[in-house]
């Protein structure tokens, strides 16, 4: 009897556990799967918890409209903590265990970089939504954020036109994206004829809070008698300490403006604004941009965040425009597989937030509106400058010599990252 009970028990047993596995696998089935890899603690969080609350945000609206393909998207969450080789183990684990279609993620270039090879191997798709140094284009990633001639380039083109700057400091944390930035800013400053003497360059690690003394540096630089500007790449929580030491000693805009590429409206929410009014920002949108779409993307953020002093800002605002050309993708191509979605994805076009279209390019950049704008005291941004049309993001700067004869066309039968135009060869390397 007790025999005949314990067969009858595990083959009960047996049962439940092939129908759970049964429905796990139907769920599964009827689910399309969407990586969300955007650290959640650590000195990036500042940053990049609103990524991954947007992502949330844009796929609960494209499961309102009925979702994709006939099935329902599943955001799949994971916090990499601002722990840069833990970016590779998280897209691993997303594109191994969990199987997602794609990728929304990274912020710095470091975690870029990590998770590359993972995306390479495992042929997955990657949305990185950040402005960045470039010189990179990779099969498998689609770069939403900024290029260098998209942010960088306008914006020392607009402190030399407007603020007749003649020295600059170039103050970045130290990685790849501001030290890359900063050789093509320096090549490019050098070809306007600006003279070495008038160029300091900094770098401070990831979470520095000690900015008395070089703060003191960068006053001093700005007593030669020449107008002096700095050109910021610091990212991250180390911005709060900056900006405030900048106030302390009583350095306003007029006297040394401050042009920065990671602050938005989401760092100045944690920042006395007040003493940083008209130091100035470079990105390709701001929550002031004033047109019909921009203000119902702002009242939906609001509503699905549950707090009106929540801000928007422009990595938002990519990942906006690069989940939009996802889903088109998808749609046009009837299936989630990966080659076939990157084929097709080339050449889609999709509303951006500045009231135009942004369309994916071969080199796998954007064309995206450049936009300079001032600080204002409510930490929105005053829109001071912008380009007449969509610049187009350029993989490979014309400014770097190993260069400037290289381009980016991943159509078939081309497929290349880094074609050598002299050359008339194919780099052999998806990145360089």
């Amino acid at each position: 009897m007790f025999q005949h009970s314990k067969k009858v028990a595990s083959a009960a047993l047996f049962g439940l556990m092939a129908s759970a596995v049964m429905t796990t696998a139907s769920h599964a089935e009827e689910t399309i799967k969407v990586g969300i890899l955007h650290s959640l603690s650590g000195t990036m969080a500042i940053s990049e918890t609103t990524l991954k609350d947007v992502m949330l945000m844009l796929i609960e609206e494209q499961n309102k409209k009925g979702g994709l393909l006939g099935k329902q998207l599943e955001p799949v969450v994971v916090d990499p903590a601002s722990d840069w080789p833990l970016f590779a183990e998280k897209a691993r684990e997303l594109l191994e265990v969990h199987e997602v279609a794609a990728v929304f993620g990274n912020w710095t270039s470091v975690s870029r970089k990590s998770v590359l090879p993972v995306f390479e191997e495992l042929n997955g798709i990657l949305f990185y939504p950040v402005q960045y140094e470039g010189e990179e284009s990779q099969r498998n990633v689609f770069y939403t954020g900024a290029a260098p001639n998209q942010q960088a380039i306008p914006a020392v083109d607009y402190l030399l036109e407007n603020e007749e700057v003649e020295r600059w400091v170039l103050a970045g944390t130290d990685y790849v994206y501001p030290r890359t930035t900063n050789k093509i800013l320096e090549a490019y400053l050098k070809a306007k004829g600006v003279a070495d003497e008038d160029i300091l360059i900094n770098y401070t690690p990831f979470g520095h809070s000690d900015w008395q003394t070089i703060v003191s540096d960068i006053k001093a630089f700005g007593t030669a008698g020449k107008k002096t500007a700095v050109v910021s790449t610091i990212n991250g929580d180390a911005n709060v300490p900056f900006y405030k030491e900048l106030a302390n000693q009583g350095i306003s805009a007029e006297d040394i403006p401050v042009v920065a590429f990671s602050v938005g409206e989401e760092e100045l929410a944690g920042l006395d604004t007040e003493p940083l009014v008209g130091h100035l920002a470079a990105w390709n949108y701001f929550q002031s941009v004033d047109t019909e779409i921009n203000a119902e993307f702002i009242e939906t953020w609001k509503a699905f965040i549950g707090d009106e002093d929540r801000v928007t800002n422009d990595p938002m605002e990519a990942h906006y425009i690069g989940f939009n050309m996802w889903v088109k993708a998808v749609e046009k191509a009837g299936t989630t597989d990966v080659d076939t979605v990157i084929d097709e994805i080339i050449g889609v076009a999709v509303p951006n937030l500045s009231g135009g279209y942004s369309a994916m390019m071969p080199n796998h950049h954007i064309t995206k509106p450049v936009l300079i704008g001032e600080i204002q005291e409510d930490g929105q941004f005053d829109i001071v400058a912008e380009t007449d049309g969509l610049v187009a993001g350029d993989a490979w700067s014309d400014f770097l010599p190993e260069s400037a004869k290289l381009i980016s066309d991943w159509r078939k039968p081309f497929s290349c990252g880094n074609f050598n135009v002299e050359t008339g060869q194919c780099g052999g390397s998806a990145t360089n």
